[in-house]
């Protein structure tokens, strides 16, 4: 077995690899900085070492192989050592594919919005089915024992597409290492603003995975999205459909919240398959759950079995998860950063509580939301998701220049024009001080960002558990 180094290690598609190589054997270590939960705890649950910083000494002689991170580009002193010793190195999808991929049947999760949730789903139903399968989802997942992944000793791998380029020395999107036998295309719109130029860039790039599905093999499409069903103009092989639309192969209906889950009558090329049930929120959930369903059908479950199987689902960390309720508050954490995610999200919980004032705490960070680029986009999301109050945080990526950053304050106020309320702060502080004195009993708080915020979650249960006690005692 090798010894192998990841630079980079607590992202999380890395993060999840590095204990997927582990448990098949390998010595593992990493190196990072700004590390956080809840990759930082699941490296540590794995008992994976991690080095602080980024330091030349890392790379000992014993290293057989070195994963590099995407985020990683050259001067970094790790890199450096790795070309300069020309170690052996890989990226994150070579990686994968080398040690997984080629014996499998690859059932490739991909789209803009919904491809961790959509993977976790597949995942389990192929699991809860008795297929056994392995999977690699980028998020937590406590169907998984709290992983991010799931090794098995059948065929079946589901793995989780992701478009972004694949490290400093293969500008490709990773999707495109994944061998894939099935492809799902949920949705597809503009974003990764940082390495694609345009909407056409990534079109070009999801026709590329699209022609890499043998003729045996499945694409099944988004049928709510016109960009998404394009794609089948692209495919050699058999191309299923699914959504709400009345054209779809398989279509949900009827679909009603009731005690956090969805309930949904379900259709396959105008068959009735009976009613289903989710515990998630929202109608985006029901998409993510249509096409799961399209994946095990291909693994060979019935109907029967991936309704079970759904029902069982308990979701996946960062995705409107429940972080904890003081003083009557209820705060949710939600990874969105993509307008069309924040407006989904917002409205799944809209949804499910119509009576109940929802607070939206957002954090532009990604590379995505950082941009002006979506600056109107933003304002048109915020506008229809229907949150009460709407609370910005300082844009994260203060090294863009002016005219590229988003502003916040614009954003204010545009949706101020438009009748929302909404503000902005210039640090978490700010935030927790404010929401922690005017939210009441009955509010529900949605806090979105793609990283840790500053630990604002635990900040602002922790300010409004101080003051319910203050209230008590006065």
């Amino acid at each position: 077995m090798a010894r192998i180094h990841f630079i980079g290690i607590c992202g999380t598609a890395m993060a999840t690899l590095a204990a997927m190589l582990k448990a098949r054997g390998h010595a593992v270590q990493g190196s990072d900085q700004a590390v956080y939960p809840p990759m930082s705890d699941f490296l540590a649950r794995e008992g994976i070492r991690v080095l602080d910083g980024y330091d030349a000494a890392h790379i000992t002689s014993d290293i057989e192989l070195v994963i590099v991170g995407n985020a990683i580009s050259r001067g970094n002193a790790e890199l450096e050592e790795v070309l300069d010793r020309k170690f052996r190195y890989q990226s994150l999808p070579e990686a994968i594919r080398e040690h997984f991929l080629w014996t499998a049947r690859s059932h490739v999760i991909a789209g803009t919005h919904g491809k961790t949730t959509t993977a976790a789903l597949a995942g389990w139903l192929l699991a809860s089915g008795g297929l056994d399968p392995s999977a690699l989802v980028g998020g937590i997942v406590p169907n998984f024992d709290g992983s991010s992944y799931r090794l098995g000793s059948g065929r079946d791998f589901v793995i989780e597409g992701d478009e972004y380029d694949s490290a400093f020395f293969d500008k490709t999107a990773k999707f495109l290492k994944y061998l894939p036998d099935t492809v799902v295309v949920g949705n597809l719109e503009y974003d990764h603003a940082d390495i694609y130029a345009d909407l056409d860039a990534i079109r070009t790039a999801f026709r590329r995975l699209v022609g890499l599905v043998p003729r045996s093999g499945r694409l099944i499409l988004g049928a709510d999205s016109p960009e998404a069903l394009a794609l089948a103009d692209h495919a050699r092989c058999d191309v299923e459909t699914f959504g709400f639309a009345e054209r779809a192969d398989w279509r949900a209906s009827e679909a009603t919240p009731a005690d956090g889950r969805i309930v949904f009558e379900v259709t396959r090329r105008g068959e009735a398959l009976g009613h289903f049930t989710l515990p998630l929120y929202g109608a985006h959930n029901v998409r993510n759950a249509l096409a799961a369903l399209a994946v095990g059908d291909v693994a060979g479950l019935s109907a029967s079995e991936m309704r079970k199987g759904l029902a069982s689902f308990q979701g996946v960390r960062r995705r409107l998860e429940r972080r904890g309720e003081a003083g009557g508050v209820t705060v949710l954490d939600d990874f969105a950063h993509h307008p069309t995610a924040i407006r989904e999200s917002l409205a799944a919980v809209r949804w499910a509580h119509p009576d109940r004032r929802i607070w939206a705490v957002f954090e532009p960070r990604s590379a995505t939301s950082c941009r002006r680029i979506f600056q109107d986009d933003f304002a048109r999301a915020f506008e229809q998701a229907g949150a009460n109050e709407i609370v910005l945080a300082p844009v994260y990526r203060g090294s863009l220049p002016d005219d590229e950053r988003l502003s916040v304050e614009q954003l204010v106020r545009d949706l101020t024009r438009a009748g929302q309320s909404a503000r902005h702060f210039p640090d978490v502080a700010a935030i927790v001080d404010a929401v922690a004195d005017e939210a009441k009993p009955g509010d529900l708080v949605v806090i979105m960002s793609n990283g840790g915020f500053d630990g604002i979650h635990d900040k602002l249960l922790g300010a409004l558990r101080a003051r319910t006690a203050s209230e008590a005692d006065a």
